[in-house]
Formats: structure tokens, C-alpha cells, sequence
């Protein structure tokens, strides 16, 4: 998309600051984001249209969050105050993050699960097989990986799945794995492991509270992920 050369030439509702005002941050483009921290542009070129070029220069956030002052530097437009700026906008965002993965969230329905352990699980290949450890309050004690590679009972076994949950002293746990085709549907194997385990927690006194699977969304598909006591495989 071509812009005016300045962004004061834009119409008011287009410029980037009165966007955010108007709709709040998230309805702003990557772009648009980036524009604002760099304020302006240069001869032929506006804010936003340097934000563009720096989103096609690294290909997503992520890589562009670890770039260094000086590579930043190297983008037309961009010199050492815009390179500090947007530097220091990334280390606090990854900071920021630290903090919220540091507090314990609350992990008490299939949604937060499946926000909290997303990231763990983008771009993996092969399929892992992890529990979240909970506490009383079904606060987040810590995440365990018990396996990886296609899961079947030969593998899964209830002693590895508990073993972390003994040694932290959770009240209550939640297997989450993912299927790395995309489809979160699951299998056979996955119901049976899911049900062996949960006999197995019965004994043990520790509930198991569900089983995710993580996929990912597509236009027939409005969630990444299933739960296997929403599916009601708990019940049977």
C-alpha cells in the first residue's frame, strides 16, 4: 500500500496517533506501530512506509526484536535516536512478557491453557507431550515435557506424568500436546492415554483436570485447539 510521502498529508482517521485514539492499539497495523515510535520519515518516504520496509526486511516481529542498534542503523531512514527508540520499545515488551510469565497466571479453563502454552508449542514438528502442574487455586506451578514423538500408552506412561506432580506437591495437573499436522482432532491413542491417566490420577489424588490439543485454526476452524472433557471424553 503507497502512502503520502508525509503522514501529516494523510487523512486525519489515517494517520497513525489518531487511529490509536480513535480505535485503540490493536486495531494498527505492525506498520502503523512502528511509525509511531519513529515519527517521522524521510524525503519520499513517510514513517509508516519505513515501518513496512523494516517488517519486510526481517519478516516478523520476532526477528525484528533482535536486531541490534547497528543493524537497525543499516535500514534507510532509520538513524542511532530511531534505532534506540525502537530498540528499547522491543527490550520492554520482552520484559513485559517475563513479568506475565512470571506471576503465575490462573490456568483454569481450556482458553488460558491453550494462551499460555501457544507460543511453547508454535512451529514444533513432532508432537510433545507436556503437564501443567497447578496448584490449589489452579495457578500455574510450572509446565514439564514428558515426551516427544507420536504418542501411544507404550510411551506415556501414568509414573512419568505424575512423577513432576508428586515432587511439586500440585493439587492438579493438565496434559497438553499438539499435533503438528494442524488438526486438533483427536485420535484414538490420545483418548485411551487420556483415560488410563485419569484412572490413574483418581488413585493417585490428583485430578487431572483436562487434556489440550494444540493445532491450528483454519476457516472451518475458529479455535486452534480442542479439549478432551468439553468433547466429554472424561465421561465415558
Amino acid at each position: 500500500m503507497t502512502h503520502p510521502a508525509r503522514i501529516k498529508d494523510l487523512p486525519d482517521l489515517e494517520r497513525p496517533r489518531e487511529r490509536m485514539v480513535a480505535l485503540g492499539a490493536n486495531a494498527l497495523s505492525h506498520a502503523e506501530l512502528i511509525a509511531i515510535l519513529l515519527r517521522t520519515g524521510l524525503r519520499g518516504q513517510s514513517a509508516i512506509d519505513i515501518g513496512s520496509q523494516l517488517i519486510r526486511d526481517y519478516g516478523d516481529l520476532h526477528a525484528l526484536a533482535q536486531a541490534s542498534i547497528e543493524d537497525l542503523q543499516r535500514v534507510k531512514g532509520i538513524g542511532r535516536d530511531k534505532a534506540v527508540t525502537l530498540k528499547a520499545a522491543f527490550t520492554l515488551a520482552r520484559r513485559m512478557a517475563a513479568e506475565i510469565r512470571a506471576t503465575r497466571p490462573q490456568l483454569d479453563n481450556p482458553e488460558a491453557i491453550a494462551d499460555h502454552l501457544r507460543d511453547e508449542f508454535r512451529g514444533k514438528e513432532v508432537e510433545e507431550f507436556h503437564v501443567v502442574l497447578l496448584d490449589t487455586r489452579r495457578r500455574l506451578i510450572r509446565n514439564e515435557r514428558v515426551t516427544t514423538g507420536i504418542l501411544d500408552s507404550a510411551i506415556v506412561h501414568a509414573r512419568e506424568v505424575f512423577r513432576p506432580a508428586i515432587a511439586a506437591n500440585a493439587s492438579a495437573l493438565v496434559l497438553v500436546h499438539n499435533h503438528p499436522s494442524g488438526d486438533p482432532t483427536p485420535s484414538k491413542a490420545d483418548i485411551t492415554i487420556t483415560r488410563d491417566l485419569v484412572r490413574a490420577g483418581q488413585l493417585l489424588k490428583i485430578e487431572i483436570l483436562d487434556h489440550i490439543i494444540l493445532g491450528e485454526k483454519t476457516t472451518e476452524r475458529d479455535r486452534d485447539f480442542v479439549s478432551l472433557k468439553e468433547m466429554g471424553y472424561f465421561y465415558q
